[in-house]
């Protein structure tokens, strides 16, 4: 029997499926698109060459083709979604690349144009805590007024050695003060972790996730790192091979990470999705459904759920 209430089934933690059910009380599919943005970790207002993980794509690998229109786009994948699940309402995720990253009026465009397609309840906007302007944070905190609104944080690792390694150049400092930002906007905080990034260790992951519980923030995405071809981290890992976690190492990490996280945090993702045509490591990620059900699988075993430590965690922070 589970004893955390927001689960249902066998699963042991807040799942984002059963979270859309309470909230709108029907089938909700994220779409997912891409807009066309860059990001200021290419183009030298941050950095060059991205993160060392992200893919050609701009980790937007199940968005849509950018030469294609974006309203285009959205229709493609509603099409196939409406056959499965004719009830369905839907989000717009804007996914590839940074997508707060551009001048308001540009944004204004690309949302509102998701936004006036039928049935569509709101918008997921993936992006960088330093590419988010003030005028931008304005329009946002009118839009969640509207419609349902999510900002998706790249975080990634807590650890400053790691950060620079991965080339993610913007600081802890930074990511604090978008979620602040953005929550006294009542605006909805989605951050993303990576677990298995070169050279840290399963205690390190678990301070990442541990950290996040200081923060009000809505939900989580952990994903575990993939060497992606044609990425700085592919050459990397040919020069200088570093770990890479197992899918038991992983389930442990996982586990062990829900365990100690804030029970109202949604779990949005819990693990990773790539392309089997680009993958060069882990080859057990192009199993997502088999690492997902090991992971409730463990749970089970451990007959634990997530917050199961949360309150022993938050004591020993403020001893």
């Amino acid at each position: 029997m589970n004893k955390y209430r927001h689960t249902e089934g066998f699963k042991r933690y807040y799942t984002l499926d059963y979270f859309y059910k309470q909230q709108f009380q029907t089938k909700i599919c994220k779409i997912s698109l891409n807009g066309g943005f860059t990001c200021p970790n290419l183009d030298g207002v941050s950095g060059y060459g991205g993160c060392i993980y992200c893919s050609k794509l701009g980790s937007g690998e199940f968005a849509g083709n950018q030469q294609d229109d974006l309203v285009d786009q959205f229709h493609t994948v509603a099409k196939m979604m409406k056959q499965k699940w004719p009830q369905a309402k839907y989000i717009g995720y804007f996914q590839a690349r940074t997508n707060t990253y551009a001048p308001v009026a540009e944004l204004k465009d690309k949302y509102e144009r998701i936004l006036n397609q039928e049935n569509v309840i709101g918008l997921s906007i993936a992006t960088r805590a330093d590419a988010i302007s003030d005028d931008c944070y304005d329009y946002l905190e009118e839009l969640a007024t509207r419609t349902y609104l999510t900002v998706e944080l790249g975080l990634q690792t807590i650890h400053p050695k790691t950060s620079a390694l991965i080339n993610r150049c913007h600081s802890l400092t930074c990511f604090e003060q978008a979620v602040k930002e953005l929550r006294k906007r009542n605006i909805n905080v989605v951050v993303h972790i990576i677990n298995g990034l070169p050279h840290e260790t399963k205690e390190m992951m678990i301070a990442t996730t541990n950290y996040l519980n200081q923060f009000d923030i809505q939900g989580i995405k952990i994903h575990m790192l993939s060497v992606l071809t044609d990425t700085p981290l592919a050459t990397y890992y040919q020069k200088a091979p570093f770990s890479i976690l197992t899918k038991e190492e992983y389930i442990e990490i996982v586990c062990d990470q829900l365990e100690r996280l804030n029970p109202e945090f949604v779990i949005h993702r819990i693990t990773g999705d790539p392309k089997r045509e680009d993958l060069i490591t882990p080859n057990w990620l192009l199993k997502k459904f088999v690492v997902i059900n090991d992971i409730d699988k463990e749970l089970k075993r451990r007959d634990t759920y997530q917050g199961i430590y949360y309150n022993n965690i938050n004591k020993k922070s403020n001893l």
